[in-house]
């Protein structure tokens, strides 16, 4: 009785506690409850919903005919690639423009692919570089500064974007996707990225704490970095093979023929094969949340130390379609990135704000728009492709749109996924154009001092 007596007293102290900070209590549970009222059409919503998943009952069947494959300007490209199980979409990506240039320039088979592997591996250990410096030089901030503590949130990640392509390829050249094929661990990255996180945090504290100590200078600290980077390069080499530092490659012509053997480094190879000035390569954003005609850097957005920060000019939609239509025109294709899981439909390939009617099997309305998705976290860049074809109207305005993906030829509309202009202005948020695409005015911009952003910003986590 006792026992009894003492829970209800407990109970009525904790709802009067809940009542007063804002909690539940039973009068506002009653009429929270009296929003659901099952009607017979709703019943059978909910038994449907126990057993079928919610896109299978909200394909809007209204929207069945509304996709279409036929493009009025598409770049000539080439077999799909496969990043498999892992987040390397921006390393594909950034390889599929530079290999369909290198393709058509030296009359290669189409299966031609430069090494992603061999890419990975340096981006890796760069990273692991980059996080382990950024320690070094944040070692007087105590551990709950928001510039520590997002370091050891994200202290390597297998995510990117093309700066980092730009920089990497720059840094340690190409070799052929044959000369360092994939493994298990590249194709499949989840647990070795897992376990460079959980070496380079017990890294990162170690460091801090030699920060500390008597005698200990930069040069120590250096030297101690070095050491660690050391066990970062064994545990790489160890799932991804070691990259090559010179090789012999012959050389196949469209039909596969061999032509003669050649002694190469990656440096020579990337002269020969992927030569390229990427200060030519423009990186545009549409950020309704910043102002426009704008130009922003990223703190700590990079992949080599060395290496330039993120930046871009933030551009309306309107501006980055055109200059996209001309790239396509001119049968060049493009870096791109969205929000590839918002309305999708895999089986087909198509991205359309029409796919699936939410709100009337809910019962409800979603109406933040893309300023205020990004602002809440709801939506952002979170997958990178090939931007390859348009459909204009007779007017010259787009319809629609088509990207070459990297989940094998099998997934999609034949590896690609196709999208409508609406979906493309609400879910397209980066593209990386060629300077020769840009008219004068709006390169004149980048002439200004960027802004530049924290790396927590909502719109910047890396594409995978």
């Amino acid at each position: 009785m006792k026992k009894q007596l003492f829970t209800c007293l407990m109970t009525a102290c904790i709802g009067t506690v809940f009542a007063q900070q804002g909690g539940i209590d039973a009068a506002m549970l009653t009429q929270i409850q009296k929003a659901y009222t099952l009607s017979p059409e709703m019943k059978v919503i909910k038994n449907a919903l126990h057993s079928l998943g919610i896109n299978k009952l909200a394909v809007n069947s209204d929207n069945a005919a509304a996709f279409d494959s036929y493009f009025s300007n598409q770049v000539n490209t080439k077999s799909v690639t496969n990043q498999k199980s892992s987040g390397r979409c921006w390393l594909f990506t950034g390889l599929n423009v530079l290999r369909t240039k290198a393709i058509a320039g030296h009359h290669l088979p189409s299966d031609f692919q430069f090494s992603q592997n061999y890419l990975f591996f340096w981006d890796q250990l760069e990273k692991a570089n980059l996080f382990l410096q950024a320690i070094i030089e944040t070692r007087s901030s105590e551990m709950s500064d928001r510039k520590v503590e997002w370091l050891f949130k994200n202290p390597i990640g297998d995510g990117g974007q093309f700066t980092g392509v730009a920089n990497l390829v720059a840094k340690y050249g190409v070799v052929p996707r044959d000369v360092m094929p994939e493994t298990y661990s590249s194709n499949n990255t989840s647990r070795l990225s897992q376990l460079l996180r959980l070496k380079l945090r017990e890294f990162g504290l170690q460091l801090r704490t030699a920060s500390k100590e008597k005698g200990m200078t930069p040069a120590k600290l250096n030297d101690r970095k070095i050491e660690m980077l050391g066990v970062i390069y064994r545990m790489l080499a160890l799932n991804l093979g070691e990259p090559v530092k010179e090789f012999t490659w012959s050389p196949k012509d469209a039909q596969g023929k061999p032509s003669n053997s050649k002694a190469y480094t990656p440096q020579s190879f990337c002269q020969e094969f992927a030569s390229q000035d990427f200060s030519d390569y423009i990186m545009i954003m549409n950020d309704p949340t910043r102002e426009y005609n704008k130009v922003y850097e990223i703190e700590y957005d990079r992949h080599v130390y060395e290496g330039q920060n993120w930046k871009y000019l933030n551009l309306p939609m309107d501006k980055i379609a055109s200059m996209a239509i001309a790239s396509i025109k001119d049968s060049c294709s493009m870096y791109f990135s969205c929000d590839v899981s918002k309305f999708l439909d895999r089986d087909k390939g198509f991205l359309d704000i029409n796919n699936y009617d939410y709100a009337s099997l809910m019962g409800v309305t979603f109406e933040m728009n893309k300023k205020e998705r990004i602002a809440t976290f709801a939506s952002g860049s979170s997958h990178a492709m090939t931007l390859i074809a348009v459909d204009l109207d007779d007017s010259g305005q787009p319809k629609k749109w088509m990207v070459e993906n990297s989940w094998g030829s099998s997934s999609g509309y034949k590896g690609n996924l196709i999208m409508t202009n609406e979906w493309f202005n609400e879910y397209m948020f980066r593209l990386v154009i060629e300077k020769k695409y840009i008219p004068a005015e709006i390169l004149n911009l980048l002439n200004q001092k960027p802004t530049v952003l924290p790396p927590w910003d909502p719109m910047f986590a890396p594409e995978e």
